[in-house]
C-alpha cells in the first residue's frame, strides 16, 4: 500500500497538500507542488487520502490500495492523464481495479484519482507503507512494558502515629487544652 499519511484535499481548491501544524481555528498545510504554506479555517471540507476509499461488487477498496496496483502497473511512472477521454479513462481503470462498481463510480471519481496519483508521483510522494511482521506479535510486549511503567511498585509509606514534638520539647496533645486547674 502507498503512505498516504498526513495528505489532504481540500474541496474547492485544486491540488493535494500536506499537513504541516495546527492552528488555533484551523490546520497549517502546505501544497504538494509549489510548497507554499496557507492556513485552512475548521469550516473548510478536508479529505485524508488515507480515509478514501472507492465501491466495488464486494468491500470498499482504499485509495491507497489502488494506487498501488497503479504503481505496480505503470513501474512507478505516470498514470493516463485525466484528461484523456472517457472510454480511455474507464478501460484504464478497469484494467487496475476490474472488480469497481460500475454504476456508482463515475469517470469524474476516476479522473480525480488519476490527478491525485500522477500529482504524487510528479513530487516524489509516492512511498510505500513499511509493514513489518515480526513486530505484529510484539504489541502484547509494549502493552505489558507501557503498564508497568505506568503503575510502578507502590512504596510501603509509614505513617508516624506518635504525637509531634514542639520545639521545647514538650509533647503536643492534640484536643486537649490544659488550663492549669485539675
Amino acid at each position: 500500500m502507498i503512505d498516504l499519511t498526513g495528505i489532504i484535499a481540500i474541496s474547492g481548491q485544486s491540488g493535494l497538500y500536506k499537513v504541516v501544524a495546527q492552528a488555533k481555528n484551523g490546520i497549517i498545510v502546505e501544497s504538494l507542488t509549489d510548497k507554499k504554506r496557507t492556513s485552512i479555517s475548521s469550516t473548510a471540507k478536508v479529505s485524508s487520502l488515507e480515509d478514501i476509499s472507492m465501491f466495488t461488487t464486494g468491500d470498499d477498496k482504499p485509495v491507497s490500495e489502488i494506487m498501488k496496483s497503479i504503481f505496480d502497473k505503470e513501474k512507478g511512472g505516470p498514470a493516463i492523464d485525466a484528461k484523456a477521454d472517457d472510454k480511455a479513462v474507464a478501460a484504464y481503470f478497469e484494467s487496475i481495479l476490474p472488480e469497481y462498481d460500475k454504476e456508482r463510480v463515475y469517470t469524474s471519481n476516476m479522473r480525480k484519482l488519476f490527478t491525485w496519483y500522477n500529482g504524487l508521483q510528479a513530487t516524489g510522494n509516492l512511498k510505500e507503507k513499511e509493514v513489518e511482521k515480526t513486530e505484529e506479535a510484539a504489541p502484547e510486549k509494549k502493552v505489558k512494558a507501557a503498564a508497568e511503567k505506568k503503575a510502578p511498585a507502590k512504596k510501603a509509606v509509614a505513617k508516624d502515629t506518635a504525637k509531634a514534638k514542639t520545639s521545647a520539647g514538650v509533647k503536643k496533645t492534640a484536643g486537649v487544652r490544659k488550663t492549669g486547674s485539675a
